[in-house]
């Protein structure tokens, strides 16, 4: 990947891998919440369930995107565990 393709695709160069997944964990994070908080307004009356869908959309692609992420890692790792030295 060039690095006009990295730092179009919002990643520094020089960042580290466990610094990525960090990073995209705590977006995830934040999205799940700013989801709830939106569920919680719209008991209280003060959303609707146009916003309700929205946020809940985006938490469950978010979430996805992660579990996708994390079951990549995985088989790397398995992958990696198997290789003959």
């Amino acid at each position: 990947m060039s690095s006009t393709g990295a730092a179009s695709a919002g990643v520094n160069p020089g960042q580290s891998f466990a610094a990525m997944v960090s990073e995209t964990a705590n977006r995830t994070i934040d999205t799940l919440q700013a989801a709830e908080q939106v569920s919680i307004k719209a008991l209280q009356g003060d959303a609707d369930a146009r916003q309700v869908a929205d946020a809940v959309m985006n938490a469950e692609q978010s979430l996805q995107a992660a579990v996708a992420i994390r079951d990549k890692i995985v088989t790397a790792y398995l992958e990696i565990s198997r290789m003959a030295i």
